[in-house]
């Protein structure tokens, strides 16, 4: 029988996407597993696959178009039944196909956040299926080529190369590609300094020259705008901030890289903390929890959130189960999650279910500073810049390595007791680092 497949939500926050390309035209026949589309999410541009064999029967989205999460995008005959007899019923139908806004066109390039520069010239595919409401199982893949609005001529181009040309402003067409191929990569795009003026973008302005830049949001900057704006308005924050001494777990930090420098392995402060926030997770499960607004979920796991900056956009990925990794593992996966989450190429399931966020902008010494929850999560911690700061010991003022932290919390589920306790346990851990072992 006829399988409808449907827009996959690909990210907590995404409600609807945009149908880049089709890869497969009416008539095609497509197996399970196969490439069919290329989707625009609120982070990145995917690829996504059918799970479903049979004949491509309908397309019931335009290139350009912007669909919702759960409307049909085409329809699969999987049996015996006769794809122009199903087409022609699922055009009758009317199955939910979003009018393409009058802007939009088959072949608009649209800018979807940069992600920092990175050797890789591709986007990771999404491992988690998303089954959409009524329709069949999709899942995002990395996407290979790109078809701009330039009539038959197809450029070659790479989808990191892509986004960094949009977002710069640089039409592809003025590229020569380096790649295999002839192909259009990340460095063709970095070698071009000066953005190619397009009828859509105006000259950057001169510094000092009084000129104005309008910069239309991107759709990750998009999607952060609305959601912490819910988040500021629907969420009684307070925040709460301890600081921590933090020179024995400096001097420990020392002796530790110096035993893993063979196996080129460096542990930052920031491994600490996260090892540190792990074990106090679970001994507050208050905070270690979601709140739907009717209901509670504490959890006995801990996956941490790591808000990660990157150009022009936030990412959080997420460090599945750590309180059941030592330090040398937290700085490996982090390393890589971190590294991905900048290339944009992370899976589904790396930037969904934290029950925690911890945000770290000591590295660029910031001293301390309140951030925002992130729904549903209760609560969110950050963390200031490591500094020398004058202390008393023994009756003496001297220099001690100091951090400040800062809890903000959802008082609809959090007290301040709670949230108290909470960062006094952290405090200890951090100052006696080897409670951590002990309770490891």
């Amino acid at each position: 029988m006829p399988v409808e497949i449907t827009m996959p939500q690909l990210s907590d926050t995404m409600t609807e996407g945009k149908l880049v390309k089709w890869l497969k035209k009416e008539g095609d026949k497509v197996k399970s597993g196969e490439k069919i589309a290329e989707i625009e999410t609120d982070k990145a541009v995917m690829e996504m696959e059918s799970f479903e064999s049979g004949t491509l029967a309908a397309l019931m989205a335009a290139e350009g178009d912007k669909v919702a999460v759960g409307a049909v995008l085409a329809v699969v005959a999987t049996g015996k039944e006769d794809p122009a007899e199903v087409k022609k019923q699922s055009k009758s139908a009317g199955s939910a196909r979003p009018p393409a806004p009058a802007a939009a066109t088959s072949h608009t390039i649209e800018s979807a956040t940069s992600g920092e520069i990175h050797e890789a010239d591709h986007i990771g595919h999404s491992a988690a299926r998303t089954q959409a409401a009524g329709g069949a199982t999709a899942v995002a893949a990395p996407p290979q080529t790109v078809k701009p609005g330039n009539g038959d001529q197809r450029i070659r181009i790479s989808p990191l190369a892509r986004r960094i040309a949009a977002d710069k402003n640089i039409d592809p067409r003025s590229l020569h590609g380096t790649g295999p191929g002839g192909r259009i990569v990340k460095k063709d795009v970095l070698s071009l300094s000066i953005p190619a003026p397009t009828a859509a973008s105006a000259p950057l302005p001169r510094p000092g020259s009084g000129e104005k830049q309008v910069v239309p949001l991107t759709k990750m900057r998009a999607a952060i705008a609305k959601n912490l704006l819910a988040s500021t308005q629907n969420i009684p924050h307070f925040y709460e901030t301890i600081d921590a001494d933090v020179e024995e777990l400096s001097a420990m930090r020392g002796r530790l890289n110096e035993i893993l420098e063979p196996q080129k392995i460096r542990l930052s402060l920031g491994d600490f903390i996260a090892k540190a926030l792990a074990m106090s997770l679970l001994a507050h499960p208050a905070v270690n929890a979601t709140f739907n607004g009717t209901e509670v979920t504490r959890y006995g796991d801990v996956h941490l959130g790591m808000a990660v900056a990157i150009p022009d956009g936030l990412i959080v990925p997420v460090l599945r189960n750590i309180h059941l990794m030592g330090l040398k593992e937290i700085r490996q996966r982090s390393v890589d999650l971190v590294d991905r989450a900048r290339a944009q190429r992370l899976r589904q399931d790396e930037m969904t279910g934290a029950t925690f966020t911890v945000s770290n902008l000591g590295s660029f010494g910031i001293k301390e500073f309140s951030a925002i929850i992130n729904p549903p999560q209760v609560a969110i911690l950050a963390v200031g810049a490591a500094e020398k700061r004058p202390s008393f010991r023994a009756g003496q003022i001297v220099p001690r390595t100091m951090m400040s932290l800062t809890l903000s919390s959802d008082h609809r589920v959090v007290d301040g007791a709670t949230a108290a306790e909470f960062l006094r346990t952290l405090k200890s851990f951090l100052e006696e680092p080897g409670m951590m072992m002990v309770f490891a």
